[in-house]
């Protein structure tokens, strides 16, 4: 069922989820070209300062959520690029991803022993205790709108009372994602073709929400939170679990 304040949207079929986790499975590689903005991904001088410096600003919102020795559950890592810093910031995580081999990536960037792993497909798996943050960094986006309270509230049922809550994904920007990537485009439609270096293409979820529209889908979860973008490339979402329990007597 499509949420309340959505365009209604034709729902993806259960064989393009399996094919976006094939997609990632393949892309494990060449995943850290779009973050370091290398190859297909280099679209220019200027697009790279801009996507730079707007990453700083995202760190420093990840910062602020203040994690530093919390019990994290990182979803969807991937190959560890925000694991790294929320590990050295002195939290430890437990990583949840349908992809082995972005796991396996992740624990040559940075195993230890703050750090567990679980595969696991996100859309079928429930949180086995409460942790004290969720994080999820470019996954929200791959979530199909049918889907979108699903995983809100496997993301709130995460949290403890007041649990923390850090989320980020991509703007529509042309210049985001690999120069022979079209952005979708149809209102209906809730996928995009992407393609690898050797030229093998995948049909996977993107969708594009609206500061006003996350905010929605959260509060419909029991999350309270705050959406701001960086100038170009970034939506930042942060915000806690609302107390479930009475309120505090005099």
């Amino acid at each position: 069922m499509t949420p309340p304040g959505r365009p209604a949207r034709d729902e993806v079929p259960a064989a393009v989820l399996g094919a976006q986790v094939e997609y990632y499975r393949a892309r494990a590689a060449e995943y850290d070209d779009w973050f370091f903005r290398r190859g297909r991904y280099d679209r220019g001088a200027a697009a790279t300062a801009a996507w730079r410096a707007e990453l700083v600003d995202a760190r420093a919102a990840l910062t602020a959520v203040g994690l530093a020795g919390r019990d994290v559950l990182e979803l969807a890592p991937g190959t560890g690029l925000w694991t790294e810093a929320l590990l050295a910031e002195g939290a430890s995580v437990t990583a949840v991803d349908a992809a082995p081999e972005m796991l396996d990536a992740l624990v040559r960037r940075c195993g230890g022993p703050g750090l567990v792993t679980v595969r696991t497909d996100l859309f079928a798996w429930r949180p086995p205790r409460h942790f004290d943050a969720v994080v999820a960094c470019f996954f929200l986006s791959h979530v199909p709108d049918e889907r979108l309270d699903g995983f809100l509230e496997l993301v709130a049922a995460a949290l403890g009372d007041d649990g923390r809550l850090f989320l980020l994904d991509s703007l529509r920007e042309a210049t985001s994602t690999a120069r022979d990537h079209v952005l979708t485009g149809s209102a209906r439609c809730q996928t995009t073709e992407r393609r690898l270096d050797d030229g093998r293409t995948y049909e996977i979820v993107k969708v594009f929400r609206s500061d006003d529209e996350l905010v929605a889908a959260c509060a419909r979860a029991g999350l309270c939170v705050e959406v701001r973008r960086t100038a170009t490339y970034f939506q930042i979402v942060t915000g806690r679990r609302r107390p479930t329990g009475p309120p505090p007597t005099d």
